[in-house]
């Protein structure tokens, strides 16, 4: 059963002051308490950066998470899909019938065709079942294939700009 939801009707292009964004290019919500993060260019995925103030935002912040892909070494070939490239919403999805863990949630692609691994078994009982979650930095052997993810678990009601092209 789906548990998350992979799409947000704010996202829209990337931007930041680090980036030259410019003050009209931010939403105009972004004074307000909601969470709303640029995802900022980096060499091998994004940054995440304040939309209001432009500010770094640090992965151990209090108001998201960020995990490390779970089981990733089981499901290499999915994980080589571009679906899973930094930048790109992913679909949560509840495993209540997980043989081995009840609390279980897997990270898909948003389209939901291929299965990349788990949220941590520590992280996944803490979730409320709705968070948006976005590929966040990559992992890549010598020979150039990806073999983990960061992962961004945001609020449902957090706007997490999407990647410029």
């Amino acid at each position: 059963m789906p548990s998350g939801s992979s799409s947000h009707s704010d996202a829209g292009s990337v931007g930041g002051k680090a980036a030259g964004a410019r003050r009209e290019d931010r939403p105009p919500e972004a004074a307000g308490g909601r969470l709303r993060l640029w995802l900022e260019r980096g060499e091998s995925g994004y940054w995440l950066r304040d939309a209001a103030t432009g500010d770094a935002v640090r992965w151990d912040d209090e108001r998201l998470r960020v995990v490390k892909l779970a089981g990733a070494s089981y499901r290499m070939e999915a994980l080589q899909d571009e679906a899973f490239a930094p930048g790109r919403r992913l679909a949560l999805v509840r495993e209540p019938d997980n043989e081995h863990d009840p609390n279980a949630v897997a990270v898909w692609d948003a389209e939901r065709r291929v299965q990349a691994g788990y949220v941590p078994a520590d992280v996944a009982p803490e979730l409320s079942g709705d968070e948006q979650a976005v590929a966040l930095w990559e992992f890549r052997s010598e020979d150039g294939q990806r073999i983990g993810l960061r992962v961004l678990l945001a609020p449902p009601d957090a706007w997490v700009q999407d990647p410029r092209p």
